[in-house]
């Protein structure tokens, strides 16, 4: 469903000072964002990166070499920005090579995951990652400055009339990953859907 290839489709790259405040510090999240997606939300907000998978192909070594660019610019991370949701496989893969993870829990049911994002697995596939995320970085562990070093950040954007599922998301994090779990409550809901600007 996505279409991505063997090669990533990169959209922009760059510091980013939008982020998280822990990820951003003083110099902000070195931002990588891939095109396409694996989710078909109507209300996306990246329209014309995910699902028309604007952006150019990219070899490992030119994906490695802005990698070290970003960082040569003083970043405080390499932000690997993918807007779908991946398999336990592929995350297992990442034990040991990821120290951040950023995962968006957009439902808590199936019913809208399936209308909204032609997802109807989304909710038990989500919680899933999520927990294994949890399970090889833990909570969130700051610098002296307030730096994000290690740790799980979620994200959850807010739906019109509850359809996101908050009140189920936010007791699976607090029972089953953990109360002090670092959560950006996020209110940009637009019904932007297919709109390209």
């Amino acid at each position: 469903m996505c279409k991505t290839g063997d090669r990533g489709i990169i959209s922009s790259t760059g510091p980013h000072f939008g982020e998280e405040p822990p990820l951003v510090g003083t110099n902000g999240s070195g931002t990588i964002f891939f095109a396409h997606c694996n989710l078909k939300c109507i209300y996306c907000l990246n329209y014309y990166l995910a699902h028309l998978g604007e952006g150019r192909e990219v070899s490992d070594a030119e994906l490695s070499r802005i990698m070290l660019r970003l960082q040569a610019r003083g970043c405080h991370n390499i932000n690997l920005v993918s807007p779908g949701y991946d398999s336990l496989a592929a995350i297992g893969l990442l034990d040991g090579v990821v120290d951040i993870y950023l995962p968006d829990m957009k439902y808590g049911d199936a019913a809208p995951a399936e209308e909204f994002s032609q997802a109807p697995d989304y909710p038990q596939a989500n919680f899933a990652l999520v927990k294994e995320m949890h399970r090889q970085v833990g909570d969130l562990v700051l610098d002296e400055d307030g730096v994000a070093l290690r740790g799980l950040i979620v994200r959850h954007l807010v739906l019109p009339n509850g359809l996101a599922g908050t009140k189920r998301i936010m007791e699976f994090i607090a029972q089953e990953i953990s109360k002090d779990t670092y959560v950006n409550i996020m209110d940009q809901y637009q019904p932007y859907y297919r709109a390209i600007g």
